[in-house]
């Protein structure tokens, strides 16, 4: 993985050359572990940023807090790594100061950040020490590097998919009449966590990569499935309950993120809910099937709207998102975005409707497209799903 992001490094040094950068200046987690080949567990929402600072003719810094910087050393290929300190002369606007080597008398180099997601105190101190300076965006150079995955990154992205797999497993086994949604949550936490870890060493760089499966499952059962991204809670299922699972913020492994849902019916299902689902199904089948190189995002959703609508649904979902290193990439499977899908591209591809107040049917997996046309790299039955 570290002469992966060394690698990437170097490339993105030369297309910051083309684009006559000076500087890019990087706070993004994602982006961080793309090119340095590390991440924390505790950074800029405690108002802690870490940076990566890239010239395209010098090696890179990064700057971390000194209580972080023992594990950023071992895990990073990078070897100048600056710390700051939260008092004191050290703090991190001084340290980020020094490494820039610019004021706002002397700067004339061109700087870049990835505009959309700075974080706030930071876009604050580039207003208060360089003022009137233009920051350009970088986030186009580097999301079009991360457009196209490497076989090692699909390779980790396939042991992702197995990890997702045994969550979805347990999930479906918890589930039962009278049990808690939240005990379905802990099954899935449990099963991912151990399938995680056969996949880990304690040596080198991947003693710091855990293999604990955290964040709050997005579940919901009954009714309450016509909503989205609902979190488990402490109501039981009843006989005929529908229950959604959404693993977007679960599904991952070594920063590499998927897309990953079922609905599961418990012991029954009643006729509209067997068509809302099937519907879902179908339609998520549509666009993987519609998924080859040469092709438009968007004739992708649309391959999937042509079902919802044979069937009397609308919906305002997006057919499907690329995954990576961060939550959402680009291209998006959806109207409007006229990118060419190529072999190395990877989605999380869903089927999603919502009936108010009512029901909802989802499914997503997350497939790589290949020469010919895709590749599943998750994997559990497509079809009504009956537990307990």
């Amino acid at each position: 993985m570290l002469d992966q992001a060394r690698q990437r490094t170097l490339a993105f040094q030369q297309r910051l050359k083309d684009a006559n950068i000076d500087i890019a200046i990087l706070t993004d987690e994602s982006s961080i572990a793309y090119l340095a080949g590390f991440w924390g567990y505790l950074s800029v929402e405690f108002g802690r940023p870490t940076f990566l600072i890239v010239r395209p003719d010098e090696a890179p810094i990064v700057i971390t807090p000194l209580m972080e910087s023992e594990m950023v050393s071992a895990m990073t290929w990078v070897d100048n790594v600056l710390t700051w300190e939260d008092s004191g002369p050290n703090r991190w606007e001084n340290v980020l100061a020094k490494a820039l080597g610019i004021n706002s008398q002397t700067s004339t180099q061109t700087l870049a950040v990835e505009r959309a997601i700075l974080p706030a105190l930071v876009r604050n101190w580039f207003d208060d020490y360089l003022p009137g300076t233009v920051l350009n965006d970088v986030a186009a150079i580097l999301g079009a590097m991360r457009t196209i995955k490497s076989p090692e990154e699909i390779a980790v992205m396939k042991q992702a998919g197995e990890i997702a797999g045994a969550m979805m497993h347990a999930a479906e086994d918890a589930l039962a009449a009278g049990i808690p949604e939240y005990e379905a949550a802990l099954a899935v936490i449990n099963a991912g966590t151990r399938k995680a870890a056969g996949f880990l060493t304690d040596k080198g760089w991947e003693a710091f990569v855990s293999p604990m499966i955290h964040n709050l499952q997005i579940m919901q059962s009954g009714r309450d499935t016509s909503m989205v991204h609902r979190r488990a809670n402490v109501k039981a299922l009843a006989i005929g309950d529908p229950v959604y699972f959404c693993f977007c913020n679960m599904a991952q492994f070594k920063q590499y993120k998927l897309g990953f849902d079922r609905m599961f019916f418990v012991e029954t299902v009643t006729d509209k809910a067997a068509k809302i689902q099937q519907t879902a199904i179908d339609a998520q089948q549509a666009a993987i099937s519609a998924i080859r190189p040469g092709v438009s995002a968007e004739s992708i959703a649309e391959a999937a709207n042509e079902v919802y609508q044979s069937q009397g649904f609308e919906t305002g979902y997006r057919t499907g998102r690329s995954i990576g290193m961060s939550y959402l990439e680009s291209p998006e499977l959806k109207a409007g975005d006229k990118t060419i899908l190529q072999p190395g591209m990877t989605f999380a591809v869903d089927g999603g409707i919502s009936v108010d107040g009512e029901l909802g049917g989802r499914i997503g997996d997350s497939i790589v497209v290949t020469e010919t046309g895709s590749d599943y790299l998750t994997n559990y039955p497509r079809k009504i799903l009956i537990a307990g």
